[in-house]
C-alpha cells in the first residue's frame, strides 16, 4: 500500500507560499507524514501510478484535477475537511459575501472524495448540513506529536529569557487574524496590566478585515512568525494558554498546549463540545468578561488549576500519534479493499 499525501503549492517554487506561515494546516500535514512513518506505510508527495490512495489536504484547482484523474484510474481519494465556509468569514476583506461561493465550491470538491476526514464532530455536522453524505465521513483528530510537545523547565527558562517575560504570562498561538480573537486578547491585556501577554503567530495586514491597532498595550507582544524549532520553548514560556478564536475545525494549538500541561481557556463554541470540558480539562468563556473571570479563577484556585493541567495532558495522550496511528492504518487498509467500507 502506498499513499500520496498532497498539499497543493507545498513544493511550488521551493515552498515559498508556505514559508514563515505556521498554520494548523501545515502542522496537520507534517503530522500525517510522521504518522505514516510511524506505521511504516509508504508515501510520496506527488501522485504517480504506483499509489493506491490520494489524500488531499486543500481541495483547490490542481487537487480537483488530481482527484478526478485518480478516480478514473479506479484508485481511492481521501480529502481532509480543513476548510469550511464558516471559518473563512471574518478573515479577509469581503470574505462574508464570498462565503456562499466558497461553500458551493467545497461541496463540489469534498463530494469528489471516497472518504472525508473530519477533525471533529462539529466539522462533520457542518458538512452534513451542506448536504454531503455522512456515510463518507470519518471523524479523526489531526492529533498532536507528544515527542515534539512536552513540558521542559530548561526550555521554559530559555523562552522566557528570549521574549523578556518576567511576570505571569498569558499567551496563545495562531495566525494574527480577527477570527482568532485578537480583540479579546488585546482587551484582556489592557485589563491585566500586571501580566505579560504574548501572541506567537504570523501577522497579516492589508487583506485582513481588521488590522492590529497602533496603540497596543505595553504588556502585549505579537511576535510574528515563530520557527518550528522555537515553538516548544515558546509554549513552555507560558503560564496560561488562552484561545479566544470564534471559529475552528479543531484548534491544533490547543492540543499542543494540552500536551505541555498548560491550563487552557477557550471560547465556548460548538467545535469543543464533547472533548473539551469546562472545569475538567479547560475553562470555557462566552465573552470577554468570562475570559477575565477565568484568568482570575486560575490565579486563585490552585487545586482547579492543577486538575485542569493534569486532565489536559490526559486529553493530549488520547490524541497522540500512538493513539491514532492504528486507526489511520485500519482506514487505509479498508478503503483499498472495498469501495463501500464506510457506507
Amino acid at each position: 500500500m502506498k499513499i500520496c499525501l498532497y498539499l497543493e503549492f507545498y513544493n511550488f517554487l521551493g515552498g515559498i507560499l508556505f514559508k514563515d506561515v505556521g498554520t494548523g494546516l501545515l502542522s496537520s500535514y507534517r503530522g500525517q507524514k510522521e504518522m505514516l512513518n510511524h506505521q511504516n506505510i509508504a508515501f510520496v508527495e506527488e501522485w504517480n501510478s504506483s499509489c493506491d490512495v490520494l489524500q488531499i489536504n486543500t481541495p483547490w484547482l490542481k487537487s480537483i484535477y488530481l482527484m478526478k484523474k485518480v478516480r478514473r484510474q479506479g484508485k481511492k481519494v481521501i480529502v481532509w475537511s480543513h476548510v469550511t465556509a464558516e471559518d473563512v468569514v471574518g478573515v479577509f476583506r469581503f470574505s462574508a459575501p464570498l462565503a456562499p461561493i466558497i461553500k458551493k465550491y467545497l461541496i463540489y470538491a469534498y463530494g469528489l472524495a471516497d472518504l472525508i476526514f473530519c477533525p471533529t464532530e462539529y466539522t462533520k455536522s457542518l458538512l452534513v448540513a451542506y448536504g454531503l453524505d455522512p456515510k463518507k465521513m470519518v471523524v479523526l483528530s489531526n492529533g498532536v506529536d507528544l515527542e515534539k510537545f512536552y513540558a521542559d523547565q530548561g526550555l521554559r527558562d530559555l523562552g522566557r529569557k528570549k521574549y523578556l517575560l518576567d511576570k505571569v504570562t498569558i499567551g496563545t498561538v495562531g495566525l494574527v487574524i480577527p477570527r482568532k480573537g485578537t480583540g479579546t486578547f488585546i482587551s484582556l491585556a489592557k485589563e491585566f496590566s500586571d501580566y505579560d501577554f504574548i501572541w506567537y503567530g504570523k501577522i497579516y495586514g492589508r487583506l485582513l478585515a481588521e488590522t492590529l491597532p497602533q496603540d497596543l498595550p505595553l504588556n502585549v507582544n505579537f511576535t510574528n512568525f515563530v520557527k518550528d524549532e522555537d515553538m516548544l520553548s515558546a509554549f513552555n514560556a507560558l503560564d496560561i494558554f488562552i484561545f479566544p478564536s470564534f471559529e475552528e475545525n479543531e484548534g491544533m494549538a490547543i492540543l499542543e498546549a494540552a500536551a505541555i500541561g498548560l491550563p487552557i481557556i477557550v471560547r465556548d463554541i460548538p467545535v469543543y463540545e464533547g472533548w473539551l470540558k469546562h472545569e475538567v480539562n479547560c475553562l470555557k468563556a462566552k465573552n470577554d468578561e468570562d475570559f477575565s473571570r477565568c484568568i482570575k479563577l486560575l490565579a486563585e484556585d490552585h487545586v482547579l488549576r492543577r486538575q485542569i493541567c493534569c486532565n489536559a495532558r490526559e486529553l493530549a495522550f488520547t490524541r497522540g500519534k500512538a493513539a491514532l496511528a492504528k486507526k489511520y492504518e485500519e482506514i487505509y487498509s479498508q478503503i483499498t479493499k472495498q469501495e463501500n467500507a464506510y457506507r
